[in-house]
């Protein structure tokens, strides 16, 4: 371990909700060299300023975290721009560090890769087996070819280039955008200014009957460096050479009913939820099969209303910082 400590870890996408808990996990475990890029020094979609980058530094590891990511509105609205985008960057990623002969990469996907129908809670075998949710379908897509890309560097090079598979995730630096968020940051953000404004209502979208799981970040920093310190052997012996990719989540789920009452808990608003049923809902359920993932040795620690708590109070004391 002591060894790996002093090994250079390139994280893409460090300035990321996701990115930046995987460096604050590094830098907490002793890892005296990680390397991190903001797009002002290092454009991913650049493929050649990707592989000069890569050239200019010895890399050991890779954490793949940099990804384009919204919520409903955000896919529905900008198909083109969440498959292009997503599928560039984790080529030119995955094949620079190839050729920069990286034998170890860590890529973080999505739970959207799984069918919209796919029996629950989703195994890892469930990829490809059915019609994907089509508010998501280019961004899932882009992850699906991640996974392969990782499986067939490994097949024809004998890299060991990793997947880890989240559920939804929430925490410090995630993204508040009004119309482009994920669900949580986005009704952290609405109960927020209810509050301040002192409404009387808030409206949610969908029936919220539609069933998710949620993962604090902090938690998916934690499980991703877990994978990735794991020996071959051990790794191997849990996965397939063509089912690689590890779900990562809590094994636990609730309605989005439920999730708004404990935000409207934690945030203090003490008003009326409605619900606008003409909004889309989107996969009626998406839960985790996370027992790969126990056998591993690892399972979550943060329960949903402490985190959401942690959460809230990371966007409270950065309003300003959150991107509008």
């Amino acid at each position: 371990m002591s060894r790996e400590l002093n090994q250079n870890i390139f994280v893409a996408g460090h300035r990321g909700m996701v990115g930046s808990a995987i460096v604050r996990r590094l830098q907490a475990l002793g890892y005296r060299s990680v390397l991190c890029a903001g797009r002002d020094e290092l454009d991913l979609l650049d493929q050649r300023a990707v592989r000069a980058y890569f050239a200019e530094h010895r890399i050991d590891q890779v954490y793949l975290a940099a990804a384009k990511v919204g919520g409903i509105h955000a896919n529905n609205t900008f198909p083109a721009d969440f498959i292009y985008d997503n599928l560039m960057i984790q080529s030119n990623v995955i094949q620079a560090a190839h050729a920069s002969d990286v034998q170890r990469l860590l890529f973080l996907g999505s739970s959207c890769i799984y069918p919209k129908h796919a029996i629950q809670p989703m195994k890892e075998d469930a990829l490809l087996t059915g019609v994907l949710e089509p508010t998501n379908e280019p961004y899932a897509i882009a992850k699906i070819a991640g996974i392969k890309l990782c499986e067939s560097y490994n097949r024809q090079y004998g890299r060991d280039y990793r997947s880890v598979m989240p559920t939804n995730l929430y925490g410090p630096h995630d993204n508040y955008h009004p119309q482009n968020s994920h669900v949580i940051p986005a009704l952290l953000r609405r109960f927020h200014e209810a509050v301040q404004a002192d409404q009387a209502e808030v409206v949610i979208w969908g029936s919220g009957n539609p069933m998710r799981e949620f993962l604090h970040v902090d938690d998916m920093a934690a499980a991703s460096v877990h994978v990735m310190q794991l020996d071959g052997a051990t790794y191997q012996a849990n996965t397939q050479p063509m089912l690689s990719h590890i779900n990562v989540g809590t094994g636990k789920d609730c309605t989005i009913r439920e999730l708004a009452e404990t935000i409207a808990k934690v945030t203090g608003f003490k008003g009326q939820l409605s619900f606008d049923a003409s909004k889309p809902d989107g996969s009626p359920r998406k839960l985790m099969d996370v027992s790969r993932l126990r056998a591993l040795g690892w399972q979550a620690t943060i329960d949903l209303e402490d985190g959401l708590g942690d959460a809230y109070r990371w966007f409270v004391e950065h309003r300003l910082e959150a991107r509008d």
